[in-house]
């Protein structure tokens, strides 16, 4: 193992990234729909506060921020960036929620809701 690093989330989950290093490794990443891609979304309610924070620490940031303005997932911006090593990530914004909340009481778990009765 070349590199730990532990992320706390408030309230919410602690995640443990790693940076393996071997003489046999495959160094082509999978695609997150490839058998044993990944896909690790982290919650943020300004994205573009946290594209610039991103931006200033010298992470490579894919491409613009997409933005979902019609069906379930209207009012849902993302964006991918890259860890040093080249793990893909996401930053996810939903601030004002999200379009299927019209239509349901059932809500995703947010980092700044403490109950669990949802």
């Amino acid at each position: 193992m070349k590199r730990l690093r532990f992320l706390r989330c408030r309230n919410g989950a602690n995640f443990e990234l790693f940076e393996y290093e071997s003489p046999d490794q495959n160094r082509q990443q999978p695609r997150n729909s490839d058998v044993g891609g990944h896909h690790i979304a982290f919650y943020v309610d300004d994205i573009h506060e946290a594209i610039a924070y991103l931006n200033a620490k010298g992470v490579r940031v894919l491409g613009e921020p997409t933005v979902r303005d019609s069906g379930p997932h209207a009012g849902q911006t993302w964006i991918y960036f890259l860890t040093p090593w080249g793990m893909q990530l996401e930053l996810v914004s939903f601030p004002n929620g999200k379009g299927y909340e019209k239509e349901t009481t059932a809500r995703l778990w947010h980092p700044a809701i403490r109950r669990y009765d949802y």
